[in-house]
């Protein structure tokens, strides 16, 4: 399974010409929730919407509401910045997707918002700079319409309409009624008007870029291939350090969904495989099956190394039916984090290459590091389904204490990306009266960009240019920590039933196979396996009526 190992992009040519469309780097089955994700790059709703998908999401509250973003804006720079960023911290593995592609689309997302700032800021200074007093009288009325109008109490909004009609009222009554002539007077007339003009023009500009950006929103949900352009992540020559630092960005964002290394947070599950939803224990005693004898020495690893080469066999079966998909199998180290921990923290030294726990390290953890403080080791057995919208997780652990094996399997499942990433665009309608039979209504279409989203944008367009100020003048969105794409808008696979079935059907042969491996590490090392035959018999019926809890929030 390529995502469970970073994800491969074999057979795949890449064009790296200046402006090369970068091909999705989604493995065949896992794009759903790849390109659900990748969509927000492109969406034109209120960030509202984002952080009610997840509350731990914030959003700076903006000095002036005028120079807000909208969710594609604040999504595209919040996630540049968090997994390309120099000073970055950690991030969580996504598995079931692949954020690269997500950040590409990012990339791409920018890149066309900044081909139109670039325009709009060229009819700011023609119709702005040149006509000042105009255009800042028009921004600061709108403003005000926009702060008002935005308040709960209909009244006030309504008050706020009024004001931006008196305006132009106002205007009007200006230029008929000028006590000034001449050029003077010709100048505070085009101060008026010509802005208008330029607002027109904007508006064509804005349509322009709205219908590709919604273009591509709706092609990656219905599973289109339109590849994301970035062509700044192509070095033009040795010394362009942009290139680069998007080059290495993205390579070290590849190598950390490789890691073998997550993080437990208390009640919030295993971060990136979801909360464990169930348990089943085989712990007996060791007994030696010669009475006047002893066992073979054997340690953790050598059951867990058995498990391993008998889950390989789990997609065969002796009937044709399809059944299992080929599994994800990886040796995993469980490191412990606090329930509220905002950042994680990579190991460092000779036991760790990049950012994956040397083969070594994973095994003298699994011998030795089964009790007390420490990281812990599971072996995990993952299965991405429905195109990646449901990533199933059954982690195995291997401790001996004493004289009593334990095998513990958990299950784990992370559900689909939240219903908001998988809306596609709609065209924006009104409900009106008839003029005629005033008792019937009919649909109206409205216009794609508003009048004040064209205001927004061309106040927005010059300062593009210098990010921070903008931050400062919109906000900004902080996304939840620790970070990860898939987690972090993950649903409950629980109120899908076929995912729901997917999920408890996948524990039972998995638990089999682990219980079978590990009785015949014990008959090969000369243990009596009675005892532990029972207990996995018993385990054996619990498992076929197995339902979702809470395993991970203990009742005491």
């Amino acid at each position: 399974m390529a995502g469970f190992d970073g994800g491969s992009a074999e057979g795949t040519e890449f064009d790296f010409s200046p402006g090369a469309e970068i091909p999705l780097s989604g493995s065949a089955g896992q794009t759903a929730a790849s390109n659900a994700l990748a969509s927000a790059a492109y969406r034109d709703g209120p960030v509202e919407d984002l952080i009610k998908a997840n509350e731990e999401a914030k959003q700076k509250p903006p000095k002036l509401s005028l120079f807000e973003p909208n969710l594609g804006e604040a999504f595209s720079r919040a996630v540049q910045t968090r997994l390309l960023g120099g000073a970055r911290k950690p991030l969580i593995q996504s598995f079931g997707t692949e954020p690269q592609a997500v950040v590409e689309h990012c990339l791409a997302a920018n890149r066309i918002r900044k081909a139109r700032d670039t325009r709009l800021t060229v009819v700011m200074v023609i119709f702005g700079l040149l006509f000042l007093p105009g255009v800042l009288l028009w921004l600061l009325t709108f403003q005000l319409r926009r702060s008002i109008a935005g308040a709960q109490d209909k009244r006030v909004g309504a008050f706020g309409m009024a004001a931006l009609v008196a305006v132009g009222v106002l205007a009007v009554l200006f230029l008929i009624k000028l006590p000034y002539g001449g050029l003077l007077g010709l100048y505070l007339r085009s101060m008026v008007v010509v802005p208008i003009v330029g607002w027109l023009w904007a508006k064509r500009i804005c349509e322009q870029y709205a219908k590709d950006l919604r273009a591509r929103w709706e092609s990656l949900l219905a599973g289109g291939g339109i590849g994301a352009k970035i062509p700044e992540a192509v070095p033009r020559d040795p010394g362009d350090a942009g290139a680069e630092r998007i080059r290495l960005g993205l390579a070290k964002l590849g190598a950390e969904q490789a890691s073998n290394l997550v993080y437990y947070a208390g009640p919030k599950g295993i971060l990136g495989m979801g909360t464990r939803w169930g348990s089943w224990q085989l712990a007996e005693e060791l007994v030696p099956a010669d009475p006047g004898g002893d066992i073979n020495p054997f340690r953790s690893w050598d059951v867990v190394k058995a498990i391993h080469d008998q889950l390989r066999m789990l997609e065969r079966g002796p009937l044709h039916t399809g059944g299992f998909p080929v599994p994800g199998i990886q040796h995993w180290i469980v490191s412990p984090v606090g329930e509220g921990a905002k950042e994680v923290s990579r190991p460092e030294g000779q036991e760790v290459e990049g950012y994956r726990i040397r083969d070594f390290e994973v095994q003298r953890i699994c011998n030795e590091q089964q009790f007390g403080s420490g990281n812990r080791h599971y072996l995990g057995v993952q299965f991405v389904l429905w195109d990646g919208q449901l990533v199933i997780t059954l982690l195995i652990s291997v401790t001996v204490l004493h004289h009593t094996l334990r095998v513990e399997v958990t299950g784990h499942a992370l559900g689909p990306v939240h219903p908001l990433f998988t809306s596609k665009p709609k065209a924006k309608t009104k409900e009106v009266s008839k003029s005629v039979k005033f008792w019937e209504t009919k649909e109206i279409t409205l216009p794609l960009v508003e009048a004040r989203e064209v205001v927004r944008l061309a106040a927005r367009a010059p300062f593009t240019w210098f990010p921070p100020v903008l931050d400062f003048l919109g906000g900004k969105l902080s996304l939840p920590e620790p970070f990860g794409l898939r987690h972090a808008w993950a649903d409950k696979p629980w109120r899908h039933r076929f995912m729901a079935d997917d999920a408890l059907r996948a524990a039972t042969p998995v638990l089999r196979v682990v219980h079978s491996a590990a009785i015949r590490v014990l008959e090969e090392n000369g243990c009596v396996t009675d005892q532990f035959g029972a207990r996995s018999q018993v385990l054996s019926g619990m498992v076929q009526g197995a339902e979702p809890g809470k395993s991970d929030a203990y009742d005491a």
